[in-house]
């Protein structure tokens, strides 16, 4: 962690649940509509977490000073794993750690942390969430939780900066806490390729 360049902006996801909401997601709609429904575009979901969480295109000074929005995406994950499996890209430490791109809403650039033997999962993903929104640089922080996760997640955010915009993602409002909430279903479908037409095509 300590050679994490933390942004102004941070999402921070657990990669398996992640994965597994992609994968039935994936299944459920393949079904629906009778196609296959390709791996996730990952930048495609980056960009639809972000504009989620409430970031928008930075409005130039000038024509000669280009502004950006900079990204971290953090992907807590098993050690045991080497990859996403409905995502693309998808390996973590050939296609995703360390990695950048850039695109009309800003820079944004990925890290893939294991989770060491050391500690757990749930702990490592809570310490992580705790360090980040203690860094004054840091403005906005979009958390993707599992259900499992959730009550610990709330209750670590209960004394953030009221100055910090946190959302917090999952696949169904949950109990509020100092911080907003979003359907993660809407960024995955998009990154996924669902478009609102074919499944109403299909109601």
């Amino acid at each position: 962690m300590n050679e994490v360049k933390w942004s102004e902006n941070i999402i921070l996801a657990d990669a398996e649940y992640i994965d597994k909401v992609a994968f039935d997601l994936i299944v459920n709609f393949e079904r629906m509509l009778g196609r296959r429904i390709p791996p996730a575009d990952m930048a495609r979901w980056l960009d639809c977490v972000a504009l989620d969480g409430g970031m928008r295109e930075l409005p130039q000074a000038d024509g000669s000073t280009e502004r950006v929005n900079e990204v971290l995406a953090v992907f807590i994950h098993d050690k045991r794993h080497s990859c996403l499996h409905n995502f693309a890209p998808s390996n973590y430490s050939e296609e995703l750690n360390g990695k950048a791109f850039k695109d009309h809403l800003g820079e944004f650039s990925i890290s893939a942390l294991p989770v060491e033997e050391m500690t757990t999962k749930a702990d490592f993903f809570i310490d992580t969430l705790q360090l980040v929104c203690a860094q004054s640089d840091v403005k906005r922080v979009m958390v993707v939780v599992s259900d499992e996760l959730y009550d610990r997640v709330r209750q670590a955010l209960r004394n953030v900066d009221d100055e910090k915009r946190i959302t917090v993602f999952g696949m169904q409002p949950r109990e509020g806490g100092n911080f907003r909430q979003e359907i993660l279903g809407y960024s995955l479908m998009a990154a996924l390729g669902i478009r609102s037409e074919e499944i109403l095509q299909k109601a």
